[in-house]
């Protein structure tokens, strides 16, 4: 298998379903590496802590953190399941931007941004990024954030130790922009 798709099943364990091999998450979010390298092993692939190791460091993304002895393993966001990843509220740039599909600008101009899912709305500080998450929806839509004024008016923000920017919502009040990208 390769190192793609395997970081993509790690991912879909870490952040949505660990159950899929067995295995259980701490409070914070941390799986025991062993444990995760032999369940996945039992599903059929492939994987040993070399393996995992490289994913972990080569994942563009770096979706993933080793604890400082790395015997457990954790999503560093993007959790649909309920952990405390020990984010810090951080002051947040003055804009962010948030990438998604055509078909969702309507419901998100009524409605806003919510986190779905997930345990956050997650942010890009810069438009490019925002333009590739919003492809891996369909037809490319970048929304402008004002987060200087969303932290102004007391709403929290964190950064994941990947550089993600995540909030719980944003009004539509806060969407200054609608930009159509390649």
């Amino acid at each position: 298998m390769d190192e793609v798709k395997l970081s993509k099943f790690i991912s879909l364990i870490l952040r949505h379903q660990p159950e899929v091999i067995n295995i259980k998450l701490d409070e914070k979010g941390w799986a025991n590496v062993d444990e995760l390298i032999d369940g996945i092993n039992r599903k059929g692939y492939h994987i040993d802590f070399k393996i995992l190791s490289e994913i972990v460091k080569n994942n563009n993304k770096q979706r993933f953190t080793f604890n400082d002895d790395q015997t457990k393993i954790r999503a560093n966001q993007g959790h649909s399941i309920d952990v405390d990843v020990e984010l810090e509220e951080v002051v947040p740039p003055d804009i962010l931007y948030h990438g998604t599909s055509r078909k969702y600008v309507e419901n998100i101009m009524k409605e806003g941004i919510k986190k779905q899912g997930r345990n956050y709305v997650h942010l890009s500080q810069d438009e490019k990024t925002a333009i590739i998450v919003g492809k891996r929806h369909g037809d490319p839509v970048v929304f402008q954030i004002d987060a200087k004024q969303m932290s102004m008016d007391g709403i929290l923000f964190y950064q994941s130790k990947n550089k993600v920017w995540l909030t719980e919502y944003i009004n539509p009040r806060y969407l200054s922009r609608i930009s159509d990208r390649d």
